[in-house]
């Protein structure tokens, strides 16, 4: 079930409420069937996040689509995803390092799975909204096997902001990049630290460039297509490269 915060996320995100409407504590508690309490305090969290303008005397309306910040957003995803990537092969070259992983890592590991046989068969179908859907499970599910909370609450949010860009943009986000998700996931099972980071660096470079083809000059993609992610070398990597020991790693296993 879903939140209020989220509840309400969702639907300026799918258009139901309109960037400039105004929005009351009473009409959202009348419509979501709560008291006013948890709207209030939706409303609080969804302004820190940029999805709701409050001012004085005047109350409540949603925010414009940020359409100055695509790329920004785009930016900032992109360096997150990578760090989510990272930790999660690190963390499983950890688990798989020692003892059977835990209950808890197989149950998002077996949803990933799934998650990847329902998006092929929606490729086979055609069924982009599905496939929208599954894509962001599959990113929220690697953020969640990283084993980092920060990140998989700081990658939600950014997520829906990124899905409210594609509200104003009638093009189809296609189906091309669904198979660098199982590409993704077989470096974090392999505990392939830097391959993984590379992989979703580049996945989500791929979507960015999408995304500013229909929307930026020509000479600002091309530039963004010829400078690859940043994915700065696993300090296990760099010390592997130079004899070193890295930091805290001193009588581990090799």
């Amino acid at each position: 079930m879903l939140s209020i915060v989220d509840a309400v996320r969702a639907d300026i995100v799918a258009g139901v409420l309109q960037p400039g409407t105004r929005i009351t504590e009473a009409a959202l508690a009348e419509r979501y069937g709560v008291s006013r309490v948890p709207v209030r305090e939706a409303l609080r969290g969804l302004e820190a996040e940029g999805f709701v303008e409050s001012r004085p005397n005047v109350g409540s309306t949603v925010a414009a689509i940020p359409v100055d910040e695509a790329d920004d957003l785009f930016a900032v995803r992109e360096a997150l995803e990578i760090a989510t990537a990272r930790r999660a092969a690190l963390r499983a070259r950890s688990l798989f390092s020692s003892d059977v992983p835990p209950d808890d890592w197989w149950r998002v590991r077996r949803g990933l799975e799934q998650i990847l046989d329902d998006g092929d068969a929606a490729v086979e179908r055609g069924d982009l909204d599905r496939l929208v859907e599954l894509n962001e499970r599959f990113h929220l599910g690697v953020a969640e096997l990283s084993g980092s909370t920060t990140l998989g609450t700081l990658l939600r949010q950014l997520s829906a902001k990124i899905e409210w860009l594609y509200a104003l943009d009638a093009f189809s986000r296609g189906k091309r990049l669904w198979p660098d998700h199982r590409r993704i996931l077989a470096a974090v099972d392999a505990g392939d630290v830097d391959r993984a980071a590379e992989l979703m660096g580049w996945h989500v470079r791929e979507s960015r460039l999408g995304y500013l083809s229909r929307t930026a000059p020509r000479e600002v993609v091309d530039e963004l297509r010829s400078t690859p992610p940043v994915v700065v070398p696993s300090a296990a990597a760099a010390a592997a490269a130079t004899g070193a020991t890295p930091v805290g790693a001193a009588g581990s296993a090799s």
